[in-house]
């Protein structure tokens, strides 16, 4: 869903409206709505933040965060799942994380939900992959595949017992099985 204010605003504009559900971005002028997640997103993007985090947090390698505001360049993104290397954090001068993010996450991570369109989100990835970020993942539940985007390469789409690529130095396996086991709520 797409709303647009009656005159165009800018991205600071936009950065100053409050949050609101759902989740809007803010791409070309437009005011863009995010779906709000279903079950097997919500779940899936839990589950994912969670092992990504517990392979990578202790070693402060990198750090994944659902839902967050990754404004850059023209366009304010709300990726399911942004990931950023620990380097490139931009801590506050107490060491905090900060609320604003204003960087192209370095894995950016999309769980389609019913209804939402898929070229769309597949834009939002193709455009952090042309501002710096090194890998994209685009999820589909219903057709239990995930599209893996490099920058200056052919997407690959992957099924079943196929591992996924991650980014370097992070020790993560993970295979397109892995990933949709965890709809069962015994895994």
């Amino acid at each position: 869903m797409t709303t647009s204010p009656n005159k165009a605003i800018s991205l600071d504009e936009f950065l100053l409206l409050p949050e609101g559900k759902p989740v809007q971005e803010y791409i070309d002028g437009k005011i863009i709505c995010k779906p709000m997640p279903k079950g097997k997103h919500s779940r899936l993007q839990l589950k994912l933040c969670n092992r990504i985090n517990q392979a990578v947090e202790s070693a402060k390698v990198a750090y994944a965060l659902p839902k967050l505001r990754c404004s850059f360049d023209n366009p304010s993104l709300v990726p399911d799942i942004a990931i950023f290397l620990w380097s490139r954090i931009p801590f506050d001068a107490d060491g905090e994380i900060p609320n604003d993010f204003l960087l192209s996450p370095d894995w950016t991570i999309e769980i389609l939900s019913p209804k939402q369109r898929a070229n769309r989100v597949t834009g939002n990835i193709l455009y952090c992959l042309q501002h710096g970020c090194q890998l994209g993942w685009l999820i589909d539940p219903e057709d239990r595949s995930i599209l893996i985007f490099f920058p200056n390469r052919q997407p690959v789409l992957l099924y079943e017992r196929d591992r996924l690529s991650v980014l370097e130095n992070i020790d993560l396996q993970l295979e397109v099985t892995t990933v949709f086991s965890w709809l069962k709520m015994d895994s």
